[in-house]
């Protein structure tokens, strides 16, 4: 599938349209991410990057890669302490 955007000219003045294309793929996917609606391997095809950068562009605008709560992790660690005690 294709989506087409448009875009005032003025937003594009001074700036490669392939660079701004492909910005706007990436911050798509990082919001999608974030927000729970794409996997990291989704994220990573709809921005056309491999994990590597996603993980660097999650890193620069301060996206956490692990999707876990504090309450699973807690969890996790009375599983473990009652398994090994």
């Amino acid at each position: 599938m294709q989506l087409t955007l448009e875009i005032p000219d003025h937003f594009l003045q001074g700036h490669n349209q392939n660079q701004t294309a492909q910005q706007i793929k990436l911050y798509a996917a990082l919001l999608m991410f974030q927000s729970g609606q794409l996997s990291r391997g989704a994220a990573c095809e709809l921005a056309g990057v491999d994990i590597y950068d996603f993980f660097t562009a999650c890193k620069i605008h301060h996206i956490s890669v692990i999707n876990t709560t504090e309450d699973e992790i807690e969890a996790d660690v009375l599983r473990f302490q009652q398994r090994f005690h």
